[in-house]
């Protein structure tokens, strides 16, 4: 008698082929390489300035040791959560840049069109096993930096520590799926992947240097002299600008991280005097640090989901043929 053994779903059957597809390639061990330098570096410095880091009392998140672990350095080199907002990027834009016009170059896309799947299902397919990949690599990356810090201090990683950085595991995630989701609707508009590529780039450079020179220039051009504002005034243009500067992905992943790393940060815009008057200087809860950065992590699952609706709605109106 024939066994009848149930049958893989197409969806995961071509999860499973891209996630195989991505460890096999030269591409995965150069991503996998900057993991490790990045882990190395990072781990070095903090492992430099820890100590004094946690031996000054006057700041309130002196005793959070492995969030220090992550956000202390000598300004040799940036920080891990610095790190990872330059890291971030690439892993996305190298994943998902050629996702769509490789194959439809090569020849594969149009094969793959001829078998019984649905289009919706391949390019999820593709999103969902290079942010797999991505996930496994971040989540590998800060288990690494708090395993050595366990192994090298011995000292016990406290409840509200887990909850603060696995919300920073889940951002970055995040921040990694826009840039992905991005670098695949290139990927549809352009045929050629060096284009594309190049194009995902030049986005990331924009929005990460050169955006934030744009607009303090052309704010500067319309304020008022300085002498002559009031501090309501002041506070209203600071809020303008940080509004502006928010409009960059890399500027709400930015804020959301620092507040979660750090939790005596109480505000992301300017704080007037009576705002501060009868503040003590304390750690803040968990639940209150994510209402802060609420508004941040919503603003960056909207732009993956904006970006992921532009691909799907390019990708199924292309007309793929041999």
């Amino acid at each position: 008698m024939k066994s009848h053994t149930p049958e893989k779903a197409p969806f995961s059957v071509m999860v499973h082929k891209e996630i195989a597809d991505h460890i096999r390639s030269w591409r995965f061990g150069i991503l996998l390489a900057l993991i490790l330098l990045t882990f190395i570096a990072s781990m070095y410095v903090s492992l430099q300035n820890i100590k004094a880091a946690i031996a000054n009392v006057k700041d309130p998140d002196h005793l959070f040791l492995y969030l220090k672990l992550l956000t202390t350095t000598d300004n040799s080199i940036p920080p891990f959560h610095v790190f990872l907002s330059f890291l971030a990027p690439l892993l996305g834009i190298s994943l998902g840049f050629d996702t769509v016009n490789s194959e439809l170059n090569s020849g594969t896309l149009t094969r793959l069109m001829a078998q019984p799947i649905f289009r919706d299902n391949l390019l999820l397919a593709k999103f969902v096993s290079a942010l797999m990949i991505v996930s496994f690599l971040f989540t590998a990356l800060v288990l690494l930096m708090i395993g050595g810090g366990l192994l090298l201090t011995g000292v016990a990683i406290e409840p509200s520590e887990v909850l603060r950085i696995a919300g920073f595991v889940l951002i970055t995630i995040f921040y990694v799926a826009f840039w992905l989701s991005l670098s695949i609707v290139l990927s549809i508009l352009f045929k050629q992947a060096a284009t594309s590529a190049l194009a995902a780039i030049g986005i990331w450079l924009f929005f990460s240097i050169f955006y934030q020179i744009v607009i303090n220039l052309a704010v500067k051009s319309v304020l008022p002299d300085a002498a002559n504002m009031s501090q309501a005034e002041a506070i209203s243009y600071n809020d303008l600008i940080l509004n502006l500067l928010r409009v960059a992905p890399s500027q709400l992943y930015s804020d959301a991280v620092t507040t979660l790393l750090m939790p005596s940060v109480r505000s992301l815009g300017p704080v007037t005097m009576e705002q501060m008057a009868g503040a003590i200087p304390t750690p803040l809860p968990v639940k209150e640090s994510v209402m802060i950065v609420w508004p941040q992590v919503s603003g960056l699952i909207a732009l993956t989901v904006s970006c992921f609706a532009m691909a799907y709605f390019l990708f199924m109106r292309r007309e793929i043929r041999s």
